[in-house]
C-alpha cells in the first residue's frame, strides 16, 4: 500500500458522516485512486454499514464500479439487511448470480440469510440453503449459525436444532442463536437446558437469557439470571429495564436504573429509552425530569431517540409544553418518528385542532407522513370530536399519501364514530369494511355502546364477539353494564352466571400515582396495609367535606349491581383512583399536581369528584390539589 492509499484510508476511518465521506470521495477522485477496488472497497464499506443515513448513497456508488468484488457485493448484502429493506439485499445476491462472475463466499450466505430471516420468508430461506448446498457452504461455522438464525426467525426450530446438531464443534455464537431460536419459538425450557449444557458462556449468552426471560414475562428468573451474572454490560442494564417496564413493573425498572447510576455505569441510549417509557407509562412526571436533567449533563440530548422518548414521556404524563419544548429544541432535522411523537401526544391530550396544525407543518418541512402518523391523526380527531376532519384523513390515505389503510386506522374510524354516539354508522363501517374485522373492533363498538346505553346494537355486537374471542371477560362485563344502565337487572345476572360457569374473572381495575418519585398502586377491595389505610382515611375527610361545602352527590348509576343504594354509596366511594387521589393530597403540599394513571375508564362518580376538586375554589382549600387523570 503507497502512501496516497495509506492516507485516504486514514482520512476514511475518521469520517463519522456522509457529507466528510463525499469530500474524501472527491479526494480519491482527485489522485486517481478511483480504480482501486481496494480504496473503493472500504469507501463503500463506511457508506453502506458504518454510517447510519448512507445506504442509498452506497447503492449508487456500487452502481458506478465496472466491475465490483465478491466484498463490494457482501457489502451491499450486508448493509441491506440490516436496514429497513431487506428484500434489496436478495435482489442483489440475485444480481451477483445472475450477472458477476463473482462467486458467493460464507460472508455472503451469512449475510443473506440475515436478510431472509428479518423478512420471515421461509420459501426464500429453503432456496438459499439449497444454494448454500450447492458451493458446500453448508456446514461452514458462520453460515451455519446465520442459517440457524434464519430458521428461528421463521418459526422452524426443528430445521434450526437439525442444523445445530450437525455442525462439528458449534461456537459460543452457534450456541447463542440456538437459545434465541428457543426463545423465539416459545420455548423457555429448551432455552434453560441449551444454555446449561454451553461449554463456555460469554456474556451475550446472559444477556439472551435476560432478555428471552422478560419477553416470555419470567420476571423473576429474569432477575435471578441478573444477579449471577460473572460480568455485567450496558446491555445487560438496558435489557432489565426495558423488559420491566414492557411488563408493567415501572418501580423496579426505576430500581434498576438507580442501581446502574450507584454502579457509576453510564447510561446508554436504550437504557434511557426503556426507563423514560416506563415513565411514560407509569405517568412518573418528576422522575422523568430527573432524566431529562441527566440526558443534559451527560451530553445524550443529541440523541434523536432519546428527545422522541423525552417528547413521548412529556406527553403523556400530560405536559404538553414540556414536549413541545423538546420537540423544539431537537438538534438537526426532524424524523418523522419526532414528528409522530408529538402529535401523538397532543391527539392524547385532546389537543386535535394543534394536531392537525403540526401535522401540515410536518408535511411543510418536507416529510411524508406513513401509516404511523395518520393512526395519530385519526386518534387525534376522534379523541376531539372532529368527525369531518377524521373522514377526510381517511379518505386520503390512498388518494394523496399512497398508504392502504390497516386494521389499526379502521379502528380509529370506528372509535370516532363511537366516541360522537353515532353508533349505528360504527356498526355498518365494520360490516362493510374490505378485511375481516377482529375481536378488538368489535370491542370497540361494544365499548360505544355500553357508553350510550344501546341495549339491542350492544347485544348484536357480542355475538360477533363471542364467535371471535368468546373467553374474554372484558366483553361480558361490558354486556352486563349495559344491561345494567337500562336497569335489565335480570339479564345482568345471567351474564354474571355465565361468567361463573366459564370461570371467567373481571380484570381488577389499578391506578397508580407518583409521590416524592415513588410509585404508589392501589386496587379496590385489596387487602389494607399503611399506605392503604392512610388513603382510606384521607379519603373519608374529603368526600365529608365534598358534601358539606362541594355540593357532591355520589353517581350511584355508576355501580351496576342490582344492590341498595347505600351499598352502591359504599362501592363508588372506593375506586382505585379516589384512594390514589386522597393519598396525594395527604402527602402532596398545597399547588401540586395530583397525576393518575389507571388501566380502566373512570366512571362518572370519580369524574365528578376529580372536578370539583380541580375547581381554584377547592385548590385553595387545606385538603384540595388541582387534579388531572390520564
Amino acid at each position: 500500500m503507497n502512501n496516497s492509499e495509506q492516507f485516504c484510508l486514514s482520512l476514511l476511518n475518521g469520517c463519522k458522516t456522509l457529507k466528510s465521506v463525499k469530500q474524501v470521495q472527491a479526494h480519491v477522485c482527485k489522485t486517481g485512486l478511483d480504480n482501486d477496488l481496494f480504496i473503493t472497497g472500504k469507501l463503500l464499506l463506511r457508506c453502506a454499514v458504518l454510517i447510519s443515513d448512507a445506504l442509498d448513497y452506497a447503492h449508487r456508488l456500487f452502481l458506478h464500479i465496472p466491475n465490483p468484488d465478491v466484498f463490494m457485493y457482501n457489502t451491499l448484502i450486508r448493509g441491506f439487511a440490516e436496514s429497513y429493506f431487506p428484500q434489496n439485499s436478495l435482489t442483489t445476491f440475485i444480481d451477483m448470480r445472475r450477472k458477476s462472475p463473482t462467486t458467493p463466499d460464507s460472508f455472503s450466505f451469512a449475510f443473506i440469510f440475515k436478510a431472509a430471516g428479518n423478512l420471515r420468508d421461509l420459501k426464500t430461506g429453503f432456496q438459499l440453503h439449497c444454494q448454500a448446498l450447492t458451493f458446500g457452504l453448508d456446514t461452514h461455522l458462520f453460515v451455519g449459525t446465520t442459517m440457524t438464525s434464519m430458521y428461528a426467525e421463521c418459526g422452524c426450530i426443528g430445521f434450526a436444532k437439525k442444523i445445530f446438531d450437525e455442525m462439528f464443534e458449534p461456537n459460543v455464537v452457534a450456541w447463542n442463536a440456538m437459545i434465541n431460536t428457543c426463545f423465539r419459538c416459545d420455548d423457555v425450557v429448551g432455552a434453560e437446558r441449551m444454555f446449561n449444557e454451553m461449554p463456555f458462556k460469554n456474556v451475550t449468552s446472559w444477556n439472551l437469557m435476560l432478555a428471552g426471560y422478560t419477553r416470555a414475562g419470567e420476571l423473576e428468573l429474569a432477575k435471578k439470571s441478573f444477579l449471577e451474572m460473572p460480568t455485567k454490560d450496558g446491555v445487560s442494564w438496558s435489557t432489565m429495564i426495558v423488559g420491566l417496564a414492557h411488563n408493567g413493573c415501572f418501580d423496579d425498572a426505576f430500581g434498576f436504573f438507580r442501581e446502574l447510576k450507584r454502579v457509576k455505569m453510564s447510561p446508554n441510549e436504550v437504557s434511557l429509552t426503556g426507563v423514560l417509557s416506563a415513565c411514560a407509562q407509569s405517568g412518573a412526571f418528576e422522575f422523568g425530569k430527573i432524566l431529562h436533567g441527566c440526558i443534559e449533563k451527560v451530553g445524550l440530548n443529541w440523541i434523536s431517540s432519546v428527545n422522541n422518548a423525552l417528547v413521548d414521556t412529556y406527553s403523556k404524563c400530560g405536559n404538553v409544553a414540556m414536549a413541545r419544548l423538546v420537540f423544539e429544541r431537537m438538534p438537526g432535522k426532524k424524523s418523522i418518528v419526532s414528528w409522530t411523537s408529538l402529535i401523538s401526544g397532543l391527539a392524547m391530550q385532546g389537543y386535535g385542532e394543534e394536531a392537525i396544525t403540526l401535522f401540515h407543518e410536518m408535511e411543510g418541512s418536507g416529510i411524508r407522513p406513513d401509516g404511523i402518523t395518520l393512526i395519530s391523526i385519526l386518534y387525534a380527531c376522534s379523541h376531539a370530536g372532529l368527525i369531518e376532519q377524521g373522514c377526510e384523513y381517511f379518505s386520503m390515505m390512498i388518494i394523496r399519501y399512497g398508504i392502504e389503510p390497516a386494521i389499526e386506522h379502521y379502528g380509529c374510524m370506528v372509535d370516532l364514530y363511537g366516541r360522537a354516539g353515532q353508533l349505528q354508522k360504527a356498526y355498518d363501517f365494520v360490516i362493510q369494511m374490505p378485511i375481516p374485522p377482529n375481536a378488538i373492533l368489535w370491542r370497540t363498538v361494544l365499548g360505544a355502546c355500553s357508553f350510550f346505553g344501546n341495549v339491542e346494537l350492544g347485544e348484536q355486537v357480542k355475538e360477533r364477539l363471542s364467535e371471535l374471542d368468546p373467553n374474554n371477560s372484558g366483553d361480558h362485563v361490558l354486556l352486563s353494564n349495559i344491561y345494567a344502565v337500562a336497569g335489565k337487572w335480570k339479564d345482568v345476572a345471567t351474564v354474571r352466571r355465565s361468567m361463573t360457569e366459564q370461570r371467567l374473572k373481571k380484570t381488577p381495575g389499578w391506578s397508580m400515582i407518583e409521590v416524592e418519585k415513588v410509585m404508589y398502586s392501589f386496587m379496590a377491595g385489596e387487602k389494607q396495609n399503611k399506605t392503604t389505610q392512610e388513603a382510606y382515611e384521607k379519603l373519608r375527610e374529603i368526600m365529608l367535606k365534598l358534601r358539606v361545602e362541594g355540593g357532591y352527590i355520589p353517581e350511584v348509576g355508576s355501580v351496576l349491581h342490582d344492590i341498595e343504594e347505600e351499598e352502591k354509596e359504599d362501592a363508588v366511594s372506593k375506586h382505585s383512583e379516589k384512594l390514589a387521589v386522597a393519598f396525594g393530597i395527604g402527602r402532596l403540599c398545597e399547588g401540586s399536581v395530583i397525576r393518575i394513571v389507571k388501566n380502566l375508564r373512570v366512571c362518572m362518580d370519580c369524574h365528578t369528584m376529580m372536578k370539583l376538586i380541580s375547581k381554584p375554589l377547592w385548590s385553595r382549600l387545606p385538603l384540595m390539589v388541582p387534579a388531572e387523570v390520564h
